[in-house]
């Protein structure tokens, strides 16, 4: 009898940097519930002093989230306004969905060992 186990197959750690990378991205299909910029966030903390494809991955994804915050709170703020509150909500529902779109391109795009820059973000977190 040995006490030898099986050798564990251990993912590489740019496997693991990409899947991080996508979580990042995959965040922002909960833009809808207002938390799309959550999983981007902690991705970022994370990985931001190691580096690396999942912190600058992160970091693009929480840009691009925290530019969707920003764009669905105009959105509820026109939508309290008398007789045009309904662009506000035509235009929440499409942020929203531009949001889902978006944050699935990039996740794959992630996943197939590239990168993405989603056509409109701020740059507030460097």
């Amino acid at each position: 009898m040995s006490n030898e186990y099986p050798p564990v197959h251990r993912p590489s750690e740019a496997t693991d940097q990409r899947t991080w990378a996508m979580v990042a991205h995959l965040g922002g299909i909960l833009a809808y519930f207002w938390v799309g910029w959550v999983a981007a966030l902690v991705v970022w903390l994370v990985y931001r002093e190691r580096g690396g494809v999942a912190a600058e991955n992160g970091r693009v994804a929480l840009n691009f989230q925290i530019t969707v915050l920003i764009g669905l709170v105009a959105c509820r703020i026109v939508q309290a306004l008398p007789g045009i509150g309904i662009i506000g909500w035509i235009a929440f529902i499409a942020l929203s969905i531009i949001s889902l779109v978006l944050s699935i391109l990039a996740a794959l795009a992630v996943q197939r060992g590239g990168s993405y820059r989603y056509p409109f973000s701020l740059e507030l977190v460097r």
